[in-house]
């Protein structure tokens, strides 16, 4: 099994990394390239779901991203602890009549020695927004290194 860095015993630095890692695969919303970075028996809850193994990951994100248009996240490292990271993000989309929403939430992770994640724990809270109240613009795909992160938005 290749590794995939950074490895725990995570820093402050490799857990800001990894967690910007993170954020990246699921900008790309590829769901076979986002699932990599789990373990093939990963063990998820996603709001009131709960997925076992990266083909109900691929599933699951198929799905997300058919319903969550124009998806666009910023993670942001909360605390670490060797194995273990918890971060707080929020994404922006719009559902297929047009409606925008800022979901807002916490995950906790955990990671084997090889750097893929084994557990996923996730809390999501959706808040109807206006259009031209989004924060997130930025082409789709990878949020730019210039762009404010959570804290700078004061999110």
């Amino acid at each position: 099994m290749a590794d995939r860095p950074p490895l725990p015993p995570f820093t402050r630095e490799s857990a800001v990394e990894k967690a910007r890692l993170a954020e990246d695969g699921w900008n790309s919303r590829n769901p076979e390239k986002v699932a990599l970075a789990y373990t093939e028996d990963t063990s998820w809850r996603n709001r009131a779901e709960f997925l076992r193994g990266r083909h109900q990951v691929i599933e699951f994100l198929r799905r997300k991203w058919e319903r969550e248009l124009d998806y666009r996240l910023i993670k942001e490292l909360w605390a670490f602890y060797e194995n273990r990271i918890a971060v707080r993000y929020a994404y922006e989309w719009h559902d297929d009549d047009g409606h925008w929403y800022r979901s807002y939430g916490n995950e906790n992770w955990e990671f084997d020695e090889h750097g893929l994640m084994q557990r996923r724990f996730a809390c999501i809270n959706d808040m109807p927004i206006k259009e031209a109240d989004r924060k997130f613009h930025w082409p789709l795909g990878r949020r730019p290194d210039g762009h404010p992160g959570l804290s700078e938005l004061g999110m």
